[in-house]
């Protein structure tokens, strides 16, 4: 099982030096992965309420600095040399997909074949109007889409493609990425996203959290992986070829021991207790899990990333 932490592109944290300072720290610990979030243009006022906590509050809604995802991705590639790389995820239409698929092979190259690509559809209709994308009630078809799109510019050598949302042949899409396959992790808890996972992806990646579809207790996320297994055999794949990863958005002991079925909550209480749920995860088949640490300071969430790894991690 490898183990990640989320890297800040958004507020003090995400200022150059800080933020290569956390990423190599985080890499020198033996962290395998971090992970980087992906939003341009923060609207002032959102209809619809953030699918991830029980309040429906966005974290990033007071603003702030916030850089965009790619640019981020490449900067902390250059910082690092070892360290994994996952964006978690990236809203795949809020960009065009021939562009897309350039932005992360030039990254692949560049990193030496250090790219994961988390994926997701998007939830905020705002920003997808104030980027100026494909309509929103597409963007499930506009990232099926892009996922096509970027497997066939990555491996054929004249690629072609004729679809509703890109066109083009007879290009030259050169450097192509260094893996064969750029790993793709889908994110999202929802029946679309868990179907989009057993068709297309590498990996499904949720968050716990969501309450229409909350994951939190090892009952609950064994049943989703059960539907994604299904799912994947109904669409003629292997369930073997769809691996499982995990994100905790909150962990220890400022979380309720109990999910709201009365069920322990996945990643609460002491660090014992956290190591002994990342045991089952690992019994389970996930492949991965990432966490974020808090801190006011880079000197405090380095400080934090530590005592985890040392408290818990070590005694996975």
């Amino acid at each position: 099982m490898q183990f990640g932490f989320g890297a800040p592109v958004s507020g003090p944290l995400s200022r150059p030096r800080e933020l290569a300072r956390i990423v190599q720290e985080g890499e020198a610990m033996g962290y395998d992965y971090c992970t980087i979030s992906d939003h341009i243009a923060i609207p002032r006022d959102m209809e619809k309420k953030y699918p991830y906590s029980d309040t429906g509050e966005f974290p990033g809604r007071a603003g702030g600095d916030r850089h965009e995802q790619l640019t981020a991705v490449a900067f902390v590639a250059a910082k690092t040399s070892k360290l994994r790389l996952v964006t978690s995820v990236t809203v795949v239409p809020h960009r065009p997909p021939v562009l897309t698929a350039k932005i992360l092979a030039t990254i692949d190259v560049l990193s030496e074949g250090r790219l994961t690509w988390g994926i997701g559809v998007g939830w905020c209709q705002e920003e997808f109007e104030a980027i100026g994308t494909e309509p929103f009630d597409e963007r499930g078809a506009v990232t099926d889409e892009t996922l096509a799109v970027c497997r066939e510019l990555w491996t054929n050598e004249n690629p072609s493609f004729n679809g509703k949302y890109a066109k083009f042949s007879n290009v030259f899409f050169q450097p192509r990425p260094v893996q064969r396959r750029i790993p793709v992790w889908v994110g999202g808890e929802s029946g679309p996203a868990m179907r989009r996972t057993a068709r297309l992806a590498d990996a499904w990646y949720p968050i716990g959290t969501n309450p229409r579809n909350r994951l939190d207790t090892l009952a609950r996320l064994e049943a989703g992986y059960e539907r994604i297994k299904k799912a994947a055999r109904d669409a003629g794949r292997d369930p073997k070829e769809v691996g499982l990863s995990y994100r905790f958005s909150q962990s220890g002991k400022a979380i309720p021991e109990r999910a709201d079925n009365g069920e322990r909550r996945l990643g609460a209480g002491e660090g014992a207790a956290v190591a002994a749920d990342l045991r089952s995860l690992r019994d389970l088949g996930v492949q991965a899990v990432d966490f974020s640490f808090d801190g006011a300071t880079a000197d405090q969430v380095i400080a934090n990333m530590k005592q985890f790894r040392e408290a818990v991690l070590a005694k996975v």
